[in-house]
């Protein structure tokens, strides 16, 4: 039986995921060795924190570039900060190297509301994908940040929100998945969406 390798450096809730993962009867591994990250059938790149500070930690693990090869291979998907440091670059304290699996930046919410948006708040699909099938467009998904994926090219943006103003919600290039909100604290919903993710390569 497979598995999928929740990757461990340092800044993630690793428990929840898996909690959740584990509940759907899907197989996990958390993880901080390539080997692991090369056998599984797919990936997730938890994180909550700051942006610079998980860069550092994944680099200091010498992950990144098995992350960027399996990309190529298996689905990934990144939760949180963990979707966020699929991008190229962020903005947050200081300016980062991200990932670059997906093409843009991260940037502090530009809102009139108070930050971090912390809170149930709906989806709208702008771009079709699997990782939302069987969930109703306007359903409801927790969410805790006060930075947001930009995306260059607007058909990998397949989740959007509003919080005074457009939220990329989740992203999707080829492999490589992405949910700025936190599907294992979104109940049913969420768990539809770590079952359709966990189905992808199975």
């Amino acid at each position: 039986m497979g598995y999928t390798a929740v990757v461990d450096y340092g800044v993630g809730n690793l428990k929840s995921v898996t909690n959740a993962m584990n509940y759907l009867g899907l197989r996990t591994c958390i993880t901080s060795e390539a080997k692991e990250l090369e056998c599984a059938d797919a990936i997730i790149l938890p994180g909550v924190g700051a942006f610079p500070d998980a860069a550092e930690k994944l680099r200091a693990t010498g992950l990144e570039q098995t992350l960027m090869a399996q990309a190529e291979r298996k689905p990934i998907l990144g939760i949180c900060l963990g979707m966020q440091m699929l991008f190229d670059r962020g903005e947050e304290v200081r300016e980062c190297k991200g990932l670059g699996l997906v093409s843009g930046c991260v940037r502090k919410i530009k809102t009139n509301l108070k930050l971090p948006h912390i809170g149930w708040n709906s989806l709208r699909y702008p771009n079709p994908s699997p990782l939302f099938a069987g969930v109703e467009e306007g359903s409801y998904v927790y969410f805790v940040h006060s930075f947001c994926g930009v995306a260059t090219d607007q058909s990998t943006v397949i989740g959007a929100t509003d919080y005074g103003t457009p939220v990329v919600a989740a992203v999707q290039k080829g492999n490589v998945y992405g949910c700025q909100f936190h599907p294992e604290k979104s109940g049913e919903v969420g768990l539809q969406i770590l079952k359709n993710f966990g189905g992808l390569n199975r």
